[in-house]
């Protein structure tokens, strides 16, 4: 709530942990659970409930909202990508989505966080705001899946391969109609999350 007591709290609560870690527009608990295991202090936020381990971590609400307590030394955001994506062209170009999706990427993208990491499927924000750091795809962390997925870094190296297999399929695009679908395609992917975990982390 932003008081003076609860600021109190974190700054004391902080004494002793490696780094401060925001993980915004994320409900899946996948990265902040595993940088808690590293001992860093880990908050992720979504207007989704959160799931995993540390659910007593994650808040409901906007992440701007939570930086108005919390100072991170590394933000990572999983900004909505349905009305910025290349692949919504056809349904969003040049309406007022798109324009506030931009400038939600952009005002995060431009928070004064020391390390930053957004990621976007193949994005318009590529010309409107920042061209992608780099794309990384499943395959080369173990998953013998496509999705090619845009990185945009802010004091971070580029991310490693960890694991190259074999195997292109498109799983998440023809993933069957259900409640659960766009939630599905948005979770990080295991080798993912721990590459980013172990070389952005350690």
């Amino acid at each position: 709530n932003g008081s003076k007591e609860l600021r109190m709290y974190i700054n004391n609560y902080s004494i002793g942990f490696k780094m401060k870690i925001l993980i915004a527009c994320e409900y899946s608990g996948k990265l902040r659970d595993r940088f808690i295991k590293q001992g860093h202090e880990v908050w992720s936020c979504d207007l989704l409930e959160g799931e995993g381990e540390h659910i007593d971590r994650h808040i409901v609400g906007d992440y701007r909202d939570v930086l108005n307590w919390f100072k991170p030394d590394m933000l990572i955001g999983h900004p909505p990508c349905t009305h910025i994506c290349v692949s919504g062209n056809a349904h969003y170009a040049n309406t007022q989505k798109r324009l506030d999706g931009i400038a939600f990427f952009r005002e995060m993208w431009e928070q004064d966080i020391p390390k930053i990491c957004l990621e976007n499927p193949v994005s318009v924000v590529s010309t409107k705001v920042t061209k992608a750091t780099q794309y990384i795809q499943p395959w080369q962390f173990g998953h013998g899946e496509t999705k090619n997925t845009g990185l945009w870094l802010k004091g971070l190296p580029k991310l490693k391969p960890t694991n190259i297999v074999e195997g292109r399929e498109q799983r998440m695009h023809y993933m069957s109609p259900s409640p659960l679908r766009s939630k599905k395609r948005s979770e990080t992917y295991d080798g993912i999350a721990d590459a980013i975990t172990n070389q952005w982390g350690a």
